[in-house]
């Protein structure tokens, strides 16, 4: 099979597309033949070895537990361990790999049952591969120490990328008053998602306009944790989803100290892969909540696609697909 492999940190150009062999499906294990992935931040991060934390878990000098890049996937279960339960060969899957293995950037991947579920029928596999990571992340953030009810105040930085345009849309359906953070180019885009209120980062800082939220999901965090906690209401929470490793850093020290001694709470969301898929397929069958795909590249042009990332000009998701 074909795959993008990933043998050392640094840039896309270390990216190669290579001819591999097919990966045998262990006893409680499908092997999936990969009709879309799509590309998440941990991508980027994995390949250029940032956050340091990133090394200590996947190979401190190169990468030795991945080799090939991509958690999101969606396609058709070719082959089924003597021991699953949940699929037969020919459903068509999706899910996020980040639990048990990576993979995705490849035409086939093996995946524990518990990885995957059914792919909406409604939906096509680069529209489902949109999905897993990004919208779960979104949902657990909005969840972050509280449920989002339709009286609260909800601002999104960060609002026009993978995790963000997931946010919106979530926001929204559950009532919320919701405030979109984006750059003057994707102001369109994420009132068309439903966003009450959106601001143009390039023009004005809204830890500084005087306004207050009830929650602040942040995937794109550069300000300092103490210009959140002042745009926080009293009971406020913060929920960090991505962004600088300064921030990362003062998110992870100072934020259990403020929430310690103040009202408001403050920290790190660490996603939990597949949390919540089965309440997301129940939403995109029912058109409630659409995957935003701002480009697709086939797999052999994913080092393109993962420059393109970098640049941070993306409005949804970017989706790999398979030729």
């Amino acid at each position: 099979m074909k795959a993008i492999l990933f043998n050392e940190y640094g840039t896309a150009d270390l990216l190669h597309l290579e001819e591999v062999e097919k990966p045998v499906p262990k006893d409680d294990e499908v092997l999936v033949k990969v009709h879309a992935a799509s590309v998440n931040s941990w991508d980027w991060e994995l390949l250029t070895g940032t956050p340091f934390a990133n090394r200590v878990m996947f190979g401190l000098l190169r990468p030795k537990k991945i080799n090939i890049l991509g958690v999101d996937i969606a396609g058709k279960v070719e082959t089924v361990g003597k021991n699953v339960k949940r699929f037969r060969i020919g459903d068509e899957v999706f899910g996020d790999l980040s639990g048990y293995r990576w993979g995705g950037f490849a035409e086939y991947v093996c995946a524990t049952e518990n990885t995957l579920m059914l792919k909406p029928e409604n939906l096509t596999s680069e529209e489902a591969a949109a999905v897993p990571q990004a919208a779960l992340l979104a949902l657990q953030a909005l969840n972050y120490k509280g449920e989002v009810t339709a009286d609260k105040k909800v601002l999104i930085n960060g609002a026009s990328g993978g995790v963000g345009t997931f946010a919106v849309q979530l926001a929204k359906l559950f009532g919320a008053e919701v405030t979109g953070v984006c750059s003057t180019s994707k102001m369109d885009l994420v009132c068309s998602l439903g966003a009450d209120h959106v601001i143009d980062y390039t023009q004005e800082d809204f830890t500084k306009n005087g306004e207050c939220y009830d929650l602040i999901v942040d995937v794109k965090g550069y300000h300092s944790i103490f210009d959140y906690k002042r745009a926080l209401s009293p009971g406020g929470i913060y929920a960090m989803v991505g962004g600088t490793t300064a921030l990362v850093n003062q998110v992870m020290f100072l934020g259990p100290l403020i929430s310690m001694i103040t009202d408001k709470k403050m920290g790190l969301m660490l996603h939990k892969a597949n949390k919540g898929l089965d309440f997301m397929k129940e939403l995109l069958e029912a058109g409630k909540v659409v995957s935003i795909i701002d480009r697709r590249y086939p797999l052999s042009e994913v080092p393109e696609a993962m420059r393109y990332f970098a640049e941070g000009r993306t409005r949804g998701k970017i989706v790999i697909t398979m030729q």
